[in-house]
């Protein structure tokens, strides 16, 4: 567990300690670590982890108007749907995941129920969802680092279209939300 995490760990203690269920959101800026963190508290804690990338939009959907929504790039209805019941009720629950490499839901993801249940991703802490977390982590990056990142990960085509549309997309809807205001820590 990194040092980085130690703000996230120390509250997660204090929710566990007082006997409570925690869901946490994960939210922030692109190639911020965001999921690496998620992954390295879910092991920590073995805790499941539901990812807002499963909840990007379907083709049919991704209309001019849609996107122009600060947070509009999200499948708000279908996580409210097939999460936000669950989440609040404590209980196991499944969903389809979506991939957009191929535009189509991919497999069912089982989530258990747990003392820790993590939602990581952007579009996390999107308003519409309402005060579902216990705790919410605004992740930030500097735009050298970021432009890095995605570099190694994604490559120039990935950066490319991160840098033209999806980062400006995100960055609206924080400016448009105030995700990092919001959140209970920042990172």
């Amino acid at each position: 567990m990194t040092d980085r995490l130690t703000p996230i760990q120390a509250a997660l203690e204090a929710r566990k300690a007082a006997g409570k269920r925690t869901v946490l959101a994960i939210d922030g800026m692109a190639a911020a670590g965001k999921s690496t963190a998620a992954e390295a508290l879910s092991r920590h804690w073995n805790a499941p982890v539901v990812h807002m990338d499963d909840f990007f939009l379907p083709s049919e959907l991704r209309t001019t108007e849609r996107l122009a929504e600060p947070g509009g790039n999200v499948h708000y209805e279908r996580f409210a749907a097939e999460v936000l019941p669950h989440l609040a009720a404590g209980e196991a629950f499944s969903y389809r995941a979506f991939r957009c490499s191929t535009m189509t839901f991919d497999d069912i993801k089982m989530i258990t129920a747990a003392p820790l249940v993590i939602v990581e991703g952007a579009y996390a802490m999107h308003p519409i969802f309402g005060d579902y977390a216990d705790l919410t982590v605004f992740f930030s990056i500097g735009t050298e680092e970021q432009q890095h990142r995605i570099l190694a990960r994604d490559g120039e085509d990935g950066w490319e279209a991160f840098h033209t549309r999806w980062i400006p997309m995100e960055n609206a809807y924080h400016a448009a939300f105030h995700t990092r205001e919001r959140a209970d820590i920042l990172l």
